[in-house]
């Protein structure tokens, strides 16, 4: 009977792999129908999520060229206070040169002498007597 037993257990085996084959091969219409709706919910999601990083792209590239403009109007605005700064320094050297002129001159009148030195006084008024 040993040789009647194991064929009779691969039977029933073979048998119940065959209904529970067909089993699993039968479509599941909720099965299915809930991976349509999770398939559609990924998509939509991606869809959303791809969207939001292409505004966020956009965005990105608008706030660049920005960046660009301020660093270019701020570089013009150096080489102009340079430039200023320049011109600055060249009057003052220009002014500079002609005061040193002006006290050569003999024969020009000094402030600190007309201030200190009145030509007269006021007739109210006493002269300053030291």
């Amino acid at each position: 009977m040993r040789g009647g037993r194991p064929n009779e257990i691969e039977g029933n085996i073979r048998e119940l792999v065959r209904q529970q084959g067909g089993a699993i091969r039968q479509t599941d219409p909720v099965g299915e129908q809930a991976t349509s709706e999770l398939s559609s919910l990924l998509r939509q999601v991606s869809l959303h999520s791809t969207r939001e990083v292409d505004r966020l792209i956009e965005d990105l590239k608008l706030l660049r060229e920005k960046l660009e403009a301020q660093g270019n109007r701020v570089q013009r605005d150096i080489v102009e206070y340079a430039s200023l700064s320049q011109s600055v320094v060249q009057l003052t050297k220009i002014v500079s040169d002609g005061m040193t002129h002006v006290k050569r001159v003999p024969d020009a009148p000094t402030i600190t002498s007309e201030v200190l030195e009145p030509t007269s006084a006021p007739p109210d008024e006493p002269g300053i007597e030291g």
